[in-house]
């Protein structure tokens, strides 16, 4: 055993409770990066769905409502 594995059960109990917080902070920010990313994804589909609309209206293309969103 090495200086930092657990010698008691209230050791092992510590160290299980800091490994599940870590995981649980680790899993925290890797969600809160998803949903950004997600909203970011988002804003540049409607950004791209605006720029397309303006494309086709400079072309002189009607806009119809039958695209499915």
């Amino acid at each position: 055993m090495t200086d930092t594995d657990p010698k008691t059960p209230q050791d092992l109990s510590d160290f299980a409770e800091s490994l599940l917080k870590n995981l649980q902070d680790r899993f925290q920010t890797m969600s809160d990066q998803l949903t950004q990313r997600m909203e970011d994804m988002g804003s540049n589909i409607d950004d791209l769905q605006k720029d397309v609309s303006d494309l086709m209206t400079q072309a002189g293309i009607e806009k119809t409502d039958d695209v499915v969103h």
